[in-house]
């Protein structure tokens, strides 16, 4: 480890490297204008790479930046999971306490998992562990370091990256890709040469490869030149260039390696009689008195580091004796004190591999056992954060199972706890393994309730049931899936249900049931299928059992998996019966969870006010209590349902309000699932640069996973598609639809897919184009459309229905039209319209079908227009007040007067198309008006001085009356019951006054008409 900014070399002189250090300044420079800077420094052991950051440091310190030093630590082979960042936090903390604090506020409680003393550990709903649960921890530690190098340049340097657990790792992979903002630099050294093919740290090497913000440098071994000026500088003279000839030919240019050749010349030692460098080492150590030998092969031992007082209990040396001792180790620079001045390490770590090797089987172990018996005794000897690891390390190594067994659970609920699931895996592994090696003894006085919690009692009692080994299964299963380790983890599960099967005493349907929902939630992850298989085989195992938590979570996800997939009458008894039955055993949790489920299975099935009102319960419980695994779920689902009952503004500001919580909370993937919900109800509004905007927004956090990412880009291409750019829709859709991958097909991506792809193909035109769109509508149909699913199938009806109808009269198009028209009405039929956007739907592919037919009149256009005017769907609107036109203008040639009617509509649609950019549509409308001879100029310009708002809107006295009722939330109906006058009077009224007021719907022309205060406030 680093000491902060301190020169510690044999040499006093810093050779070559300019070239590397200049590298370093200058990401020092552009991290003080704001630019985070990220670098990887690698070389053989011994090359250089400590002096050399030394040296950076140094130079950093004196521009005034501040310097904040962790290593990774190493106990034996295991590594302490976010040891480097706990210690560089701790470092920033200390040095920058009132920037700390208030880059913490808020978070202290997520951010003492790295730093312990932030806060008292978290429980209860607090220490919920689920699919987030790293991610926002990264997230929060990301955002924590840009605040503390928000006005100050800041240096992280974490060394000994070969040495990192898998946690710090993928922390530090995080860090590098997200970081944005902030003065800050961080340099990660690691040794190239113990980075072999297998090693962990090379798949992480190679991904930051590819990140162009990351800068990685490898140090080559130093020139004869550079080797000369390194033993003058030792020598404090001028060496013999025999001398340097011998030296730079045995150290091959290994600065360590130097240093060690040129102090053994210089304090005698015939170097010459050492056949390797390891030798040379041990030579040097061999030349300490015997209790300083002594010492150094205990510290060997003990890990990267070892606290005085660990070690004085371990060595059983007088006080005088050690101090004698580990004078002499240090004074031949053999060990070094460390910073905080509380403990000693080797000033090299090949020093310490050369003298931990030379230690025999036994005289290992032996040391181990002493350190966890020390330990053990008075754990106050070592750092809090760090007791239970090293105390689980030191046993295990002490090859002592009885002891071993628990510390080793400890650990591993430690683990748990800092959300360093990697850690817990291989910790809950290592259990597995010790478990038949421990007595019988040891393993009955073991109680789940110390050292598992993802498995629920279902009514036995964690304090007295003795720990099973399917528990600490149980908890690895869990463990591997958050950490990453899927293929582990299904490999666990797998062999718990043989183990459940094989079993001699009574079968145990419950746990095999969990272990089953375990599956569901990995094969779909994997790729291998959707997880129903799976569900069904849980809840046939719960079937008929009396309620408890598993029976609960199965129904749960019998619900949710239904929902995505196949909602009906089944999967709505399903959700609710799992609140019932969560109810009954009082897991709230569960409970949330299945009642979000039925809210929206509610809202599917028509009963949109019953399921918004259960959602919204939902929401404001799960904000109260703070449930932050369920934050991100609850605001996706409900902003999605009130989508789906066409309630687009209210979608737009429930998913406000949750992206604000997802980045409180840290829950960067919730959000990005917020953020594109929400980009599709802006895209219903017609408020399409602000969707572009909040798309873009989803797409900028690397953390996004592939379903969100993949709805994102078929939010892109529904606008393009809108805007008339098919190149792009169709780049799009291609990025979709690999995104979502083909092993999961659910209703929510496959038919947008399918209506994108039918839109497309009739833009594009020809027959090809028609016929590419038929056959998309032809497999969707013959696959089945599943219930419930109106509001992502009717969009593709309008679209296939589209394709039909403006491909009439074209020749080619005639065979196979009315089996097309018949298949979209046949479709259209089972397909609910429980709210009035898909009643809308409904009616505008019934008239599409009758303009496909040739058939279609303007009384047919009138059915959707006045539904739609009713809703903020201005596009829609648009599109079909287009159509009533061209209705009206063939109607025309009878009826002259409608020509007026069409000559409004028409300029309706022009003016929502111009505004929101659909430029197929302003297209469309010019061309119509031109073979029409229509003017669609607007109105005479009004007076300079108005006598109210509404003259200079040109309102007529008719039409403030009715939009005095528009902004009163009244329908044309209503409207026209009021007033008495028919509600296609009502209709025509309405389009003009969003004509004359130049706003897309009825919610912006009330909002107008409530900011002019054109009517005095009623009650």
């Amino acid at each position: 480890m680093l000491a902060p900014v301190e020169t510690r070399c044999v040499s006093p002189v810093f050779v070559g490297r300019a070239g590397e250090l200049g590298v370093l300044n200058k990401a020092l420079a552009r991290a003080t204008t704001g630019e985070p800077q990220a670098m990887l420094l690698g070389g053989e052991a011994g090359v250089g790479k400590t002096r050399l950051v030394e040296e950076f440091a140094l130079a950093a310190g004196r521009e005034g930046a501040v310097v904040a030093l962790g290593g990774c630590v190493e106990i034996g082979a295991d590594g302490l999971p976010f040891a480097p960042f706990s210690t560089a936090l701790r470092a920033l903390r200390r040095q920058l306490p009132e920037e700390f604090v208030a880059a913490a506020a808020g978070q202290e409680t997520e951010l003492a998992r790295l730093l312990p003393e932030l806060s008292p550990a978290p429980t209860g709903r607090d220490g919920r562990h689920g699919e987030e649960s790293m991610a926002r921890l990264f997230e929060l530690t990301a955002r924590l370091l840009e605040r503390v190098a928000a006005d100050r340049t800041v240096l992280v340097v974490l060394e000994d990256l070969h040495w990192a657990d898998a946690s710090t790792r993928h922390l530090l992979s995080y860090l590098f890709r997200t970081l944005r903002s902030g003065r800050l630099v961080i340099v990660a050294t690691y040794r190239a040469d113990d980075v072999h093919r297998r090693h962990p740290l090379r798949p992480l090497l190679a991904e930051l490869d590819r990140l162009r913000t990351v800068t990685r440098l490898e140090l080559d071994r130093f020139s004869r030149d550079e080797v000369a000026r390194q033993v003058a500088g030792i020598f404090a003279a001028e060496p013999e260039q025999a001398q340097v000839d011998d030296i730079f030919e045995r150290s091959d240019g290994n600065a360590f390696f130097v240093e060690e050749l040129a102090v053994a010349t210089s304090e005698g030692c015939c170097t010459g009689l050492s056949e390797t460098l390891r030798d040379v080492l041990l030579v040097r150590v061999e030349g300490l008195p015997d209790d300083a030998q002594r010492v150094a092969r205990i510290v060997a031992e003990g890990g990267s580091t070892v606290e005085y007082a660990l070690l004085a209990a371990v060595a059983r040396l007088g006080e005088d004796e050690l101090i004698e001792a580990l004078r002499a180790a240090v004074g031949a620079n053999i060990l070094l004190a460390t910073p905080d001045g509380d403990g000693y390490r080797f000033r090299h770590s090949l020093v310490r591999e050369a003298v931990g090797d030379d230690l025999l089987p036994g005289e290992r172990s032996r040391l181990s056992r002493r350190y966890a018996e020390a330990l053990e005794a008075d754990p106050s000897l070592v750092r809090a954060d760090e007791r239970v690891t090293r105390l689980a390390s030191y046993w295990y190594h002490a090859h002592d199972p009885a002891k071993a067994l628990p510390a080793v659970l400890d650990a591993s609920v430690e683990a748990r706890r800092r959300h360093a699931y990697s850690e817990q895996l291989r910790l809950l592994e290592r259990a597995m393994n010790l478990w038949d090696e421990a007595p019988e003894d040891v393993r009955a006085a073991l109680r789940p309730v110390d050292y598992t919690e993802v498995y629920p009692p279902c009514g036995c009692d964690p304090a007295t049931t003795p720990l099973r080994y399917l528990d600490l299964m149980a908890e690895a299963a869990v463990a591997g899936r958050l950490c990453g380790e899927r293929e582990r983890s299904l490999k666990i599960t797998k062999r718990a249900l043989r183990l459940i099967d094989d079993a001699d005493d009574e079968k145990d349907p419950l746990r095999a049931a969990w272990f089953w929902i375990q599956r569901s939630r990995l094969v779909p992850s994997l790729g291998r299928g959707d997880g129903w298989a799976e569900i069904a085989t849980a809840q046939e195992l719960v079937r008929g059992l009396p309620p408890s938590e598993v029976h609960a979570e199965v129904l749960t996800n019998v619900a949710s998996w239904g929902m995505l997939h196949n909602p009906g009458e089944e999967t709505l008894a399903a959700a609710e019966r799992a609140v019932e039955y969560a109810r009954m055993v009082k897991a709230e949790d569960i409970e949330l969870n299945a009642r979000l489920t039925l809210g929206g299975l509610l809202v599917d099935a028509g009963e949109a006010d019953r399921g918004l009102a259960e959602m919204y319960a939902v929401r404001d419980r799960v904000v109260e209590i703070g449930l932050v695994p369920q934050v991100g779920r609850v605001h996706i689902n409900l902003a999605s349902s009130l989508e789906s009952a066409g309630r687009s503004l209210e979608s737009v500001a429930v998913a406000e309000s949750g992206m604000d919580l997802c980045r409180r909370y840290g829950l960067l993937d919730s959000e990005g699932w917020v953020l594109t919900n929400m980009a599709e109800s802006l895209t219903s509004l017609g408020r399409w640069t602000e969707a572009d905007a909040v798309v873009d927004t989803a797409l900028r956090s690397s953390a996004l996973s592939a379903k969100p990412r993949g709805t994102a880009a078929l939010r892109r291409a529904t606008v393009a598609l809108g805007r008339g750019d098919h190149a792009e829709a169709s780049a799009q859709l291609a990025a979709a639809r690999a995104t979502y991958g083909t092993h999961d097909t659910m209703p929510q991506y496959a038919l947008p897919l399918s209506a994108l792809a039918v839109g497309i193909a009739a833009a594009a035109g020809g027959t090809q184009g028609l016929l590419d769109a038929r056959a998309e509508l032809a497999r969707v149909v013959a696959e089945g459309i599943p219930p419930s699913n109106q509001r992502y199938a009717w969009p593709l009806l309008v679209a296939a229905a589209v394709a039909e109808a403006d491909a009439r009269g074209l020749p080619a198009a005639e065979p196979g039209r009315a089996g097309a028209v018949d298949r979209i009405r046949t479709a259209a039929k089972h397909l609910a319209t429980p709210m009035p956007v898909w009643l809308a739907h409904e009616q505008w592919v019934r008239a599409e079908l009758l303009r496909a037919e040739g058939r279609d009149t303007p009384d047919d256009w009138s059915h959707p227009l006045t539904t739609f005017e009713s809703l903020d769907r201005p596009h829609d609107l648009a599109r079909v007040r287009f159509r009533a036109a061209e209705s009206l203008l063939v109607a025309a040639a009878t009826f002259e007067d409608e020509r007026e009617r069409a000559t409004e509509l028409l300029r309706l649609a022009g003016a929502v198309a111009d505004h929101i950019g659909a430029r197929p549509l302003t297209e469309a409308v010019a061309l119509l008006a031109q073979r029409a001879r229509l003017t669609l100029n607007p109105a005479a310009p009004r007076p300079r001085t108005p006598v109210d708002p509404a003259e200079e809107l040109g309102l007529t006295s008719r039409e403030r009356d009715v939009l005095r009722l528009v902004a009163a939330g009244r329908s044309n109906r209503q409207i026209a019951e009021e007033l008495f006058i028919s509600p296609k009077t009502a209709s025509v009224h309405v389009s003009n006054i969003l004509a004359k007021l130049g706003v897309a719907g009825r919610g912006e022309a009330a909002a107008l008409a409530h900011r002019l205060r054109l009517f005095a406030p009623t009650g």
